[in-house]
């Protein structure tokens, strides 16, 4: 693969695991990609029509998850930062802040053939540590076999292994954190709860609703091969995601009724303030919020442990048919 001006990508193979950070071949996307001008990217990805943890929904009819887009989105982020930011492949990645928009929930129905995506990429900023970039912010558009799906901006720092260790021993010092400490596991809300059908990718356990809020303990199960394809040493941001998205589906049937088979994400802005930390119990609390449009929810989401906040969001579930305007108004007269 070069860095030429055809834009004329393969689906033929994927990428290198090294440049999207994953393990596993089958848990690598992108396909190809493209300089087509000075910071204008193009990528292509394969999404998998069928999959243990991103197929594993009870909604209907079949279609691709949009957290599936943000690991594509995140791998894209990634690779751009490997194959034309010069960016060393030992380096540690962060991600700060993303924001992931479902344009078209129809264009991510799944057809006879796994879908064929392509990115547009457009470089928003980059960091510089003296004359080396260190960061980049990128704005990217996803269509699935030519149809606009999705959008996401994400904004990634990397750093050399040296910098990582150091940054990350700075953060535990103060947390008197012990290795013996299990991170808290729990008895996992059930599966439909949540809109699953597998208990292994359930993140949620002891969920509570009182008043317009939700709290649940997180999960943090490291056998699990999608959320950990490869070892970390903190809560990963799909982790996170999951978990946002599970909280808010929670919180729409406890506290209005709505079940998750009809809900389907379709927004969610965050920013990631801290690491999470494997030793400590980690909530995730979602609270509803008014939105101005009758077939959504929103909900304010944070991520805490010992009351600290480490993540941040607004997520927004949208329904497969509008809100009828007097059921609307008690939801929002409820928050």
């Amino acid at each position: 693969m070069s860095a030429t001006t055809d834009a004329t990508l393969s689906y033929t193979r994927t990428v290198s695991r090294s440049l999207v950070h994953r393990a596993a071949i089958c848990e690598v996307f992108l396909t190809d990609a493209t300089r087509l001008n000075d910071g204008e990217y193009e990528i292509a990805a394969q999404l998998p029509r069928v999959h243990s943890y991103y197929s594993d929904h009870i909604s209907a009819p079949a279609a691709y998850d949009p957290l599936l887009l943000v690991e594509v989105f995140r791998q894209a982020s990634i690779f751009v930062a490997h194959r034309f930011l010069d960016a060393p492949t030992d380096n540690k990645f962060t991600f700060n802040n993303g924001e992931l928009i479902v344009t078209d929930p129809t264009a991510l129905r799944i057809g006879r053939l796994p879908g064929a995506a392509r990115i547009q990429a457009v470089q928003a900023g980059l960091k510089h540590r003296e004359d080396t970039v260190t960061g980049s912010s990128l704005d990217m558009v996803l269509t699935v076999d030519g149809k606009e799906a999705a959008t996401m901006s994400t904004t990634t720092q990397w750093m050399p292994p040296a910098a990582w260790t150091r940054l990350r021993d700075k953060g535990r010092a103060g947390l008197e954190l012990s290795p013996a400490r299990p991170h808290h596991t729990g008895r996992r809300v059930t599966p439909l709860a949540v809109g699953r059908t597998s208990p292994q990718n359930v993140v949620l356990s002891e969920a509570v609703a009182a008043g317009s809020e939700v709290r649940a303990q997180v999960v943090v199960d490291r056998n699990n091969p999608a959320l950990f394809d490869h070892p970390l040493d903190h809560i990963p941001g799909a982790l996170i995601f999951e978990a946002y998205r599970q909280t808010a589906l929670f919180a729409a049937h406890e506290l209005f009724g709505l079940s998750p088979r009809g809900l389907t994400l379709t927004r969610v802005e965050t920013d990631f303030t801290r690491f999470g930390e494997f030793e400590l119990p980690t909530d995730c609390v979602a609270r509803s919020v008014e939105t101005p449009f009758d077939d959504t929810l929103a909900f304010e989401v944070v991520m805490v442990q010992e009351e600290e906040s480490i993540a941040r969001a607004r997520v927004h579930l949208t329904l497969g048919c509008p809100l009828p305007g007097v059921l609307a108004s008690r939801l929002f007269a409820a928050a």
